[in-house]
Order: structure tokens, then sequence, then C-alpha cells
């Protein structure tokens, strides 16, 4: 008996492990608000439930203590040679802290290279920028944040932390005498954060991204002297040289504001992942590999400004979608986060966006989280009267039908259920069959038994030049052994195949002897004419191995 408990014991744990692996191999890109509309600590407070039905994981957060004569000391005001206590942020972490955050659940504390008027070789003003670090990094942590948002763009007037020429000392000391102190600095600055907050993530604008000039020098500090922010490869070399492995970096490539291509966002990633190490010691290669990932700016105004230099093309089509297909780029491509920057309107506390790019909220809903927006959208047409299920006899209720151009079809004795066509490989010599009894809701469904690979299928014919989204929803019993899955396909409107690579595969975790949903999203890729629903069957040996699907419904979402 002791035995028997132990074997099953051992494949709970391995089934067990094997789900957690497999959640845990899921890549859930988020993305994160800033912009002039940063929150409070207070106001984040006072607003989260409104604000979190906003399309983002995560915000960037102002934190304004108060000094001992109850004057305001800005937190992303911190390059700068005064001393701070922890105790005037504490009310800031204490309103964090009741924080019930939801979807929210990324967020970080702006921290700034302002007013970056501290000469690197102070050793003074420089325990004072450390313990800076350290307090935004022991806030973060009390607060229980993702981490720091950190902004190197000087604003303030003649100052400018990371630019050789800036420097008071320049005439004292040589570009290489800065660039090994300004490395220092940024090993201690890693220290102190390490040690208050030693799995953070450092959201940072941009890295080295944003001197990817200076590669493919033989050296790149020869260029990096002239540039506005050589010394800063420095500053992160310095954090690379002491940081724990737990700790993540996020390179935001601000320069991506004005991209408006899926190609410009691959070189960009590859650009950050490859060249981009030629400004990185070789021993800290490694960890920038390991611990930097590749995230994106995407700036809001751009899709609303008219023409200028901060504009982006619609390509002939609404800007609003140009804003989709690159948020969905961006994501597609991003290690993690993408983050959304606006300036002229608001997200909060009410939001503005909305009415001034109309379309902008539900796209980026859509990015964020597609399965949930298409379950909401399709919830509220349905309550609304005016959901349209363009699946025909996706019930398998029929026995006649019209197709697309208006041409009855009948169903054939033996045959797959009208409306739909079948397809198997050469190896595999079944039928696929309309079974009149079986059925989710009521009689009737699609079967197929002993098939070792092949597919019922539905062909749409897109509207031209259709980008939209579609919702494919069934459900799906098996019986003894294969397998059960929905591909979507694409052919142009010459029935050629195409865009492969954006096929959508719809899986079921539901119990195989029960009818379980299916449920997926697609966007029709550049080119496509027409959609395919394949019903797939696989991996059946015999006669009583039987996949039944039932109840196919397809949605074009808004």
């Amino acid at each position: 008996m002791r035995n028997v408990l132990a074997s099953l014991m051992v494949v709970l744990l391995t089934a067990l492990s094997h789900n957690c692996s497999a959640l845990e191999m899921r890549i859930q890109k988020k993305l994160v608000a800033t912009g002039w509309d940063h929150s409070d600590s207070q106001t984040l407070l006072n607003n989260l439930e409104q604000m979190e039905k906003r399309p983002f994981d995560g915000v960037v957060i102002y934190l304004t203590g108060r000094t001992t004569e109850d004057k305001p000391c800005q937190l992303h005001q911190s390059f700068v040679n005064q001393k701070w206590e922890r105790q005037w942020f504490q009310l800031c972490i204490d309103q964090l802290k009741g924080c019930k955050f939801k979807q929210f659940t990324d967020n970080f504390i702006l921290f700034g290279a302002n007013p970056g008027d501290v000469d690197w070789f102070d050793d003074e003003g420089w325990q004072n920028i450390v313990e800076h670090w350290r307090i935004a990094a022991w806030a973060a942590k009390q607060s229980g944040l993702k981490g720091i948002l950190f902004d190197p763009e000087p604003y303030t007037e003649h100052y400018s932390q990371f630019r050789y020429d800036a420097q008071p000392g320049r005439r004292q000391h040589s570009f290489d005498d800065y660039y090994a102190k300004t490395r220092q600095r940024g090993r201690e600055v890693m220290k102190a954060v390490a040690q208050e907050y030693p799995d953070i993530t450092i959201f940072c604008y941009f890295m080295n991204s944003i001197n990817a000039a200076a590669t493919g020098h033989p050296d790149p500090r020869s260029v990096l002297a002239t540039m506005g922010y050589g010394l800063y490869p420095a500053f992160i070399d310095g954090w690379l040289d002491v940081t724990p492995p737990t700790i993540i970096f996020v390179d935001g490539c601000e320069s991506a504001y004005l991209y408006n291509s899926r190609q410009q966002f691959l070189e960009a990633a590859a650009l950050i992942r490859g060249a981009c190490q030629e400004m990185v010691s070789p021993e800290n290669r490694a960890k920038y590999r390991s611990q930097v990932q590749v995230s994106f700016g995407i700036y809001l105004d751009a899709y609303w400004n008219p023409a200028g230099p901060w504009y982006i093309d619609g390509l002939g089509g609404p800007r609003v979608e140009r804003l989709r297909a690159n948020v969905t780029a961006a994501l597609n491509t991003a290690d993690q986060y993408v983050w959304i920057y606006g300036e002229k309107f608001r997200w909060w506390p009410t939001a503005s966006w909305p009415d001034a790019l109309p379309g902008c909220d539900q796209i980026l809903h859509f990015a964020r989280d597609p399965i949930g927006y298409a379950h909401r959208q399709i919830a509220e047409a349905n309550q609304a009267g005016t959901l349209t299920n363009l699946a025909r006899n996706g019930d398998f209720s029929l026995d006649t039908l019209k197709s697309e151009d208006g041409t009855e079809l009948k169903w054939k004795e033996g045959g797959s259920p009208v409306g739909w066509s079948s397809w198997q490989q050469e190896d595999s010599h079944s039928a696929f069959t309309w079974d009149r009894k079986q059925g989710a809701k009521s009689s009737g469904s699609a079967r197929a038994n002993n098939i070792s690979h092949g597919c019922f299928t539905q062909e749409h014919n897109l509207p031209k030049s259709d980008k939209g989204r579609y919702a494919l929803r069934a459900v799906r019993k098996l019986q003894g052994e294969g397998d059960a899955r929905i591909r979507v396909r694409w052919k142009t409107a010459e029935d050629r195949w195409t865009a492969e690579a954006h096929d959508k595969l719809i899986l079921c975790e539901g119990p195989r002897d029960q009818w379980s949903e299916m449920f997926g999203v697609t966007e029709v890729p550049e080119g496509a004419g027409k959609l395919v629903i394949l019903l797939g069957a696989s991996g059946q040996h015999s006669p009583e191995d039987t996949v039944w699907y039932d109840d196919v419904e397809l949605y074009r979402l808004p």
C-alpha cells in the first residue's frame, strides 16, 4: 500500500511540476503608462479603482516627500547635492501600501538625472546621490512596487550629467578619467540599490540604445566623448560590475517614438541585444545579455499631431490603425514591457486621450489582453443585440445552407456537415461526418474519427483591406486517443496561402471527455483576403478514437 501511495505521489508531483513549468513559460507582455499625467501617491490612492479601468498594467509614480521643515522634496529630482532622510517619504509609502492593486501589477517610482549639477569627482555630492538611489529602492520595496523608472534626460538648463563637455572639471580631467569615475559611481549606486531591493527592476527610458551610433568603431569611447550621453554607458557598466543576477534592467529605447513598421522594431531589438554590447566591458557582456531587456516607447502625440517632426503617417489608413499595428509590433518584439507616453492629453483622473484619438483605448486594451478584450466586446454586443456570428452552420444543425455567394448547399449522406469541407493527409483514410445525435447544447456536431491528421475547414472572404481583429470560439469533446486543435489560417483574395507566421493555434485545456471551450483571438495580417477555420483532428489510431466539434462562433471585434 505504501508503494502504491508513493507512486501516486510521484505522478501527482510530476503533473504539478509540468503544469507550473507550462505556466511559467508564458511571457505576459505589459503596457506601462507614463507621461505628463504621472500620478502621485495620494492621487493613485484616491482614484485607483477608476484608473485601473484604463488599458495598462502599471503606472509611473511621482513621490514627493516632506522635509522636517515641511518643504516638498521631489524624489525624481535626485541628482543633486542634498542630504535626504527616509522618513520624508514615509507618508507616500503608507499611501501606496493602502492601494489594493488588481490590474496595476508593474508600477515604478520616477527617478531622474536632474538637476545633474554634481561633478562626477565630487565625493560628497555623490555620497548624497547614492543615498537618493538607496531611498528610491527602499521606497519601491516598502511600497510593493516593481522598481524604479530612471529618466537620464537633462531638463534643467545648462546641466547634463552624462555629457562630458558639460562637466565642470573637464579642463582638469580627460574623457577617459571621467569615464572611469562614472563607472565607479555606477558601482556605488547599484551596491546601494541591491542592498535595499535585490530583485528590483530598473526600467530606463533608454540605456545604450541612445548611443547606438557609437558602435562599429574600434573604441566606442572615441565617439562617446562627443555625444550628449557619452558617459552613460560607463554608468551602466558600473551597474553591471556589481549587480546580482536577480536584478532586471530595461532599455526602453525611446528612439522608437517615430517607428512606423514592424521592421524598425525588429532592427532596434537586434541592435540593443547585439551591437550595443560594444559599449559594455567584455567581462560584463554575459550579464548584459541575461539581465537587460528590450522595451519600446510609444509616443501617443505622434498619432494626433499635425504633419511635422513628431508625426506618424497613417500610410493610407486611419492613424489610430497605425497605433494598433505599431503597439502590436512593439509588444511582439519586446522582452516584456512597452511604455505608452503622452503629453497633450490625459488618462487620469479623467481620460481625454480616447476623445482626442478615438479608439486608442480599445486598441491598447486589445494589445495588453486580447482574450479579455474579446470577451468584454462579445458580452456587450450580445447584451445590445448586435452580436453576429459569421460562422456558417456553426452549431451543425442544418442540412441545407446558402454559401457566401448565395449558392444553395445540401448535405450529402456520409459527408461533412453542410457549409464545411474536410482535408486529411494521404495516410489517413477515414471520414469527416455530421453526427446528428451528439451535440453540446442540442443535437448536431462535426465528428472525426480514426484520423491520423486532418481537419474540417471553412473559408470566409474578408472585406477589402481588412486589418481587423476576430475572435473564434468552439467546444470540443474527445474519446480515446488523439488530439483536437483549431487553427486559423490566411489566404490571399486569389486563393493562395499566405502569412503562415500569423497562423493562430487555439488549444483546449478542459476535460477530454466533456464539451470544453476553445477560444482565441487573431488579427488579419497584411495581404490576407480570406480567413480559414481549420477544426483539427490528429493522433487517432482506431475507429473508436473520436473528436466532436460544436458551437463554432466567429466574431469581428471592434
